[in-house]
């Protein structure tokens, strides 16, 4: 039995699935495709980019969803470039952003610098009116070093907010889940990520066939196919292909449906992860 739906309240059988669409805030054919995946199409739930240039327009056009802030510490395009919102030299790389590779992060990446760039990250989403749902890891950069999970775990437990982490089949070298576990902070039990740049098809086709019984995260990166994606990355097809499959595709849709599956989003988690009474720290301006 997954412990996680006895937090839920559900019975230890059940099948509960997270569609997450993944970079909201980093263009504006991102935030298109991803609040038409969340208001028409199977997303339950985003991640939002603080740092990036349409991080506002992302503000501008929000409706209440079901939004988690994906603490964002690289900028991985050759083009397009983004950096810190806070005074972060050791989180920028050579030309002024972010690093691009999370390797290269975490060769410099001081932790003070990294905690204090993070929580500005989340402190700026809700003092922008969003109602911040979980936390997540822009290319995981903050999950495979124990210094910087610290981060993450630290602020997961300073916002009472439930955390997103690679499946647990990732050997991350240290035993991060239980770290979680043990402060009260929940987490899927599965997560599913196609391998980038790929299409997410497949990977997530797979999984629905074969659901497991718990909480399994399913992630996209949508996008439309404009001329900004394009100029922005040589992947917009799998982009673009993500939007239609979680927007458009009845066919997936329909396999959802016969799974058994029932579509919750990170609220859940964050309401289960509250109701054991531990207060919010208040967010600082």
């Amino acid at each position: 039995m997954s412990s996680l739906l006895g937090h839920l309240g559900r019975p230890d059988d059940a099948r509960l699935v997270i569609v997450v669409a993944d970079g909201l805030g980093s263009s504006n054919a991102a935030n298109l495709a991803c609040y038409a995946a969340l208001r028409d199409g199977i997303a339950t739930t985003a991640g939002l980019q603080m740092p990036c240039p349409w991080s506002r327009s992302a503000r501008a056009d929000y409706r209440g969803e079901d939004l988690g802030v994906s603490l964002t510490l690289n900028a991985e395009h050759d083009c397009y470039r983004w950096g810190p919102i806070t005074h972060a030299p050791s989180l920028l790389d050579g030309d002024g952003g972010f690093p691009r590779t999370p390797d290269d992060l975490w060769e410099h990446a001081d932790t003070e610098e990294t905690l204090r760039e993070c929580r500005a990250q989340i402190e700026r989403a809700i003092l922008w009116g969003f109602d911040v749902s979980h936390l997540s890891a822009h290319l995981d950069g903050l999950c495979s070093r124990p210094e910087l999970f610290d981060v993450y775990l630290e602020l997961a437990y300073e916002f009472n907010l439930p955390i997103s982490l690679p499946d647990p089949s990732v050997d991350l070298g240290f035993p991060a889940r239980e770290l979680a576990h043990g402060e009260g902070v929940l987490i899927p039990d599965h997560v599913v990520t196609a391998p980038r740049p790929l299409e997410a098809r497949a990977s997530l086709e797979a999984a629905v066939a074969n659901l497991e019984v718990g909480v399994t995260e399913l992630h996209v990166s949508p996008a439309l196919d404009t001329p900004e994606l394009r100029a922005i990355t040589s992947h917009w097809a799998a982009r673009a292909g993500d939007a239609h499959l979680v927007t458009h595709d009845e066919a997936f849709r329909k396999a959802l449906e016969s799974s058994g599956a029932e579509l919750i989003g990170y609220r859940d988690l964050r309401e289960a992860q509250r109701a054991s009474g531990r207060e919010t720290a208040p967010a600082r301006r």
